[in-house]
């Protein structure tokens, strides 16, 4: 291996180890968590159903050390463990309400501490950075070995809507070159949604792929009485192939259902074949066709429905 790749990992492990405060973790974040403590803390709040096991296959972690790290979890009424249901071998940790408080607490430092190191940064620059970081992730994933992925679904929390105006802009005009009156639609349908939805007729979910958020999509009121919209479905380019467009059309359906809709609409472009795969997948039915000049491009919008009275199959 050439020597000037291994320097400038080494000096790059160096200098974001010292950025991120890994080496003084709980001072950096003013919190009473190693940097170990902090990921099993994060990994426990991120997992459904989470096992010991799972914890040490994911992170690494020699066995005995996790075993003392989650006994002072447990001490400090943080955890509860109890074996699984699915195999009494297995022990599987469960988080307390406080140790839901000081999870959700550690979220909101590292926002914060990630927010602070940002605005450093010039704003023109935010995305380059971005960019870079999700290559260096890439590439380094690509060279372990594979493993089952982690997908999630969970409400937005601060700065997800945000980020979905992000990404939305920036994923249609890599792809289908769409302007930035794109970016302006989207930006007005989610501050609608942050500044007047009723939670429960309506709701956004975001998709994690092993703790990054990677999609999305929300469920609102149509004009229509008994009816309800999907939009924005997104799905990152890197997260496709886990089956997370699927997972987040049927939960705005089983929402829907749930709460007593009778019809679910959307309105898409033909030019998204993936998505409208996905919409044919679940009973959605094509109901009109009508070019248009939108985004900087001609294109073919299209409506699509799905009734609601009958039973899932």
């Amino acid at each position: 291996m050439p020597q000037q790749f291994i320097h400038e990992i080494r000096a790059f492990n160096r200098f974001y180890t010292n950025l991120i405060g890994a080496l003084d973790y709980s001072r950096h974040l003013y919190l009473p968590y190693t940097l170990t403590e902090s990921r099993v803390l994060y990994e426990l709040a991120h997992r459904e159903e989470p096992e010991a096991a799972d914890l040490r296959a994911e992170l690494g972690i020699d066995a005995g050390y996790l075993s003392r790290l989650l006994a002072k979890f447990e001490k400090d009424g943080l955890v509860e463990r109890a074996p699984s249901p699915r195999d009494p071998r297995r022990q599987r940790i469960t988080l307390t309400p406080r140790g839901r408080e000081a999870s959700e607490l550690q979220e909101e430092r590292s926002r914060e501490a990630v927010g602070v190191l940002l605005s450093k940064v010039p704003a023109a620059e935010r995305p380059r950075l971005t960019e870079a970081m999700r290559t260096v992730r890439t590439v380094l994933s690509d060279a372990r070995p594979t493993k089952a992925a982690q997908v999630r679904l969970r409400e937005p929390g601060p700065g997800d809507l945000g980020w979905m105006v992000m990404r939305n802009a920036a994923l249609y005009a890599a792809e289908y070159g769409w302007n930035a009156d794109y970016e302006g639609l989207v930006a007005r349908i989610v501050a609608d949604f942050a500044e007047d939805h009723d939670p429960h007729l309506e709701r956004v979910w975001i998709a994690e792929l092993d703790g990054i958020p990677v999609g999305s999509v929300m469920c609102v009121r149509d004009d229509a009485p008994g009816t309800a919209r999907l939009r924005l479905l997104l799905v990152e380019p890197d997260a496709r192939g886990h089956g997370i467009g699927d997972r987040l059309v049927a939960a705005v359906i089983g929402f829907a259902r749930e709460q007593g809709y009778r019809e679910l609409v959307l309105w898409t472009n033909d030019v998204l074949e993936a998505a409208r795969r996905i919409y044919l997948r679940h009973g959605f039915v094509l109901t009109a066709e009508k070019p248009h000049r939108s985004f900087g491009r001609d294109l073919v919008g299209q409506d699509w429905r799905l009734s609601l009275h009958a039973a899932p199959g």
